[in-house]
């Protein structure tokens, strides 16, 4: 049985492969769209050899799935908003899927912007890097990435840096582990708070 210190749950927008590859370590190229809610979860290590549990959800990106996915917003400690950077029409959805995160998630909750198939062809990409850039500084989400999920680029690291700024929070005292945080203390935690409260008087 795994031992881990926290619970993160992680909201991903219409990027399937991008949860595949970082869940699955692989990538299908005929993945189809997210229809409502897919889920996955893997094990990470942060840097000072906490161990954490993310829990992601991919949300459909879809107009028609919108009601269903703003209730997966509520208790999620971390969001990342992703655009293809070969669909132009995604990158402009990009400041619907913020509102929707800042209206219905936690005020602290960890934002962001994902800029997906960064290994395409110049001329395949529709939005350019410093557009993604400045959408990120102009809307104060202060982490922006490009990722494959092809070639598995930065996969890694944007799931990482998502789980160590939501658990410099933690550590802040900004976030305390609760399901409306979107963070619960895992099986070490636990077991500590446990033996606490059954310590001697």
């Amino acid at each position: 049985m795994s031992t881990y210190n926290y619970i993160i749950k992680v909201l991903e927008s219409a990027q399937s492969c991008l949860l595949l590859q970082f869940t699955d370590k692989r990538f299908y190229a005929g993945r189809e769209l997210t229809i409502g809610v897919e889920f996955g979860s893997r094990f990470i290590t942060l840097t000072d050899g906490k161990q954490i549990k993310l829990q992601i959800w991919d949300t459909a990106g879809q107009e028609s799935f919108r009601s269903i996915t703003q209730s997966y917003y509520r208790g999620a400690a971390g969001a990342l908003i992703v655009y293809d950077i070969s669909r132009r029409e995604t990158f402009e959805h990009a400041s619907t899927w913020l509102a929707d995160v800042r209206k219905h998630a936690n005020p602290h909750t960890t934002i962001v912007l994902v800029g997906n198939k960064c290994d395409m062809e110049t001329r395949s990409r529709q939005v350019t890097r410093e557009e993604g850039e400045k959408f990120a500084r102009d809307n104060s989400i202060p982490l922006f990435i490009e990722t494959s999920a092809k070639s598995a680029e930065n996969v890694e690291e944007v799931f990482v840096k998502t789980a160590e700024d939501v658990y410099d929070k933690i550590k802040a005292g900004v976030f305390s582990p609760n399901e409306t945080s979107g963070i619960r203390l895992g099986q070490t935690q636990s077991a500590l708070a446990d033996e606490m409260q059954g310590g001697c008087c």
